[in-house]
């Protein structure tokens, strides 16, 4: 059963995009709180499998329910090491689909106490795997100016990284920054201009989750890790939230469906081109329908891309 109080974002989509097979291997990267992994298991048979993956104890803790289930089992790794850690370390070339649903979950933001939302006040941790790592606030404490701006910059997209460095920083000389609301009054009256459509914190914020979070380096490393894991015909689905995200996977499936690269012009066979093609792009990008956005807002920036392993 799925929790209530998460919505998966494209989930018939994303689940259509597996090709799932009754008897096929599957890999949930980013469990949350089973929304995607309560329908992959009901289109597997008694002969399927189902690995989930989350570095979120309290997505541990959630997948508790799926136990009984003989045809599941939950690692609490981030997604990144999957190829490499057990028990499908053993399964390269041999899994049927894989599916990333990218970025914080709605539980986590509803989740005061995470630290990853703007608009209600909690401790500043920010961190998907609150058992490791530095939290932001304590980032926040000894981090540069510069590169805490450079984070919000390239990581948030906010064009007024500085100007919010520049305050975070005068304004921790005199009070710690430990919580959500603090640093998101800090942000916004550091800002000039403010986007109506936007809290002033949103980019910010965004930027030092996925600083925090290694997000990007992450979804680098879990995006060859399926490649590797993929059996020839089996599915990568891909659904991310915000445009370095999906940039990234853009350009990677791309780039493993376009070949070996060579000067143009040059007498090269088209066998040779394709020897070194890896996927396929399945389709085109598939955004949420007028009706999803909605039902769940937090769909609207959503972006689904499937490719296929040759």
């Amino acid at each position: 059963m799925m929790d209530p109080a998460h919505t998966s974002v494209l989930l018939h989509e994303s689940i259509a995009g597996l090709d799932i097979k009754p008897d096929g291997v599957y890999i949930d990267a980013t469990f949350g709180r089973g929304g995607h992994s309560s329908h992959i298991l009901k289109a597997l048979g008694n002969d399927g499998k189902l690995i989930a993956f989350d570095r979120d104890p309290s997505a541990i803790k959630a997948a508790e329910r799926f136990q009984s289930n003989p045809s599941f089992s939950i690692v609490h790794s981030a997604f990144a090491q999957m190829d490499d850690v057990s028990p499908t370390n053993e399964l390269h070339g041999q899994v049927d689909g894989i599916l990333m649903d990218l970025g914080v979950s709605s539980p986590q933001l509803d989740e005061s106490d995470r630290g990853f939302s703007f608009l209600r006040d909690g401790p500043l941790d920010m961190r998907m795997d609150t058992s490791s790592g530095h939290s932001a606030a304590e980032w926040l404490m000894y981090a540069e100016e510069q590169d805490i701006a450079q984070v919000i910059k390239e990581f948030g997209e906010e064009k007024f990284g500085k100007r919010i460095a520049h305050a975070i920083v005068n304004t921790r000389v005199h009070t710690p920054i430990t919580h959500t609301l603090q640093l998101a009054k800090i942000i916004a009256d550091a800002m000039p201009v403010k986007d109506k459509h936007k809290h002033p914190a949103t980019r910010a914020f965004q930027g030092i989750r996925i600083y925090i979070n290694s997000e990007l380096d992450q979804l680098r490393d879990g995006l060859k890790a399926a490649v590797k894991l993929l059996k020839p015909g089996g599915r990568l689905t891909v659904i991310s939230f915000h445009s370095l995200e999906d940039r990234m996977v853009k350009r990677f499936m791309r780039e493993q469906s376009k070949g070996k690269q060579v000067p143009h012009n040059m007498p090269v066979m088209q066998s040779v081109i394709d020897a070194d093609k890896v996927l396929k792009l399945v389709g085109k990008a598939t955004k949420p329908s007028g009706d999803e956005i909605a039902r769940n807002p937090r769909a609207r920036s959503s972006v689904l891309r499937v490719a296929e392993k040759l």
